[in-house]
């Protein structure tokens, strides 16, 4: 059986992990987006619209000026992952139909349909449900386990140098 993974956008994984490493920070810090996309791995240039969009979404908020930087605005178990996709991709379908059953079979206007329509609006329902059941708290839960616990501890010392109080 072949294993079929819907898609999207890399921001979205990126915005996650840039939730949960200013969820690293030391209280009323904050840290600049550079640290935050260096940390990642990231484009800064890209990265800054990534910011922008979870600040739109009031999920983080800028701080502007030389000790600026981005913290989190709501709590860890306030942001559910939906959240942050909706932040990030929109509101748009993931599945739009082309067209292609009513080319092939040459269908008027008033027969036209798609017969994966509606298997996809439940399969995005799916979905979209496990995103808005996960929060960033249920994702720190499994970061901060003994499995993690070295690596946190190291990212958490890089970002406490980092940040700005």
């Amino acid at each position: 059986m072949e294993v079929i993974y819907m898609q999207m956008k890399t921001g979205v994984e990126q915005a996650v992990y840039a939730i949960l490493l200013l969820h690293l920070l030391p209280e009323r810090a904050v840290l600049p987006g550079e640290a935050i996309s260096e940390q990642l791995g990231t484009s800064p240039s890209y990265f800054q619209k990534i910011l922008r969009k979870l600040v739109r979404a009031d999920l983080i908020s800028s701080v502007p000026g030389v000790k600026g930087g981005f913290k989190l605005m709501k709590k860890a178990e306030d942001i559910r992952v939906y959240d942050i996709y909706l932040a990030i991709e929109g509101q748009q379908s993931i599945y739009s139909s082309s067209g292609i059953f009513d080319d092939m079979f040459e269908l008027e206007e008033e027969n036209k349909c798609c017969l994966l329509t509606d298997l996809m609006e439940e399969a995005e329902s799916v979905w979209k449900t496990v995103l808005k059941r996960e929060t960033i708290a249920s994702l720190l839960s499994e970061l901060h386990t003994d499995r993690f616990q070295e690596e946190v501890e190291l990212v958490q010392e890089l970002i406490q140098e980092k940040a700005v109080l």
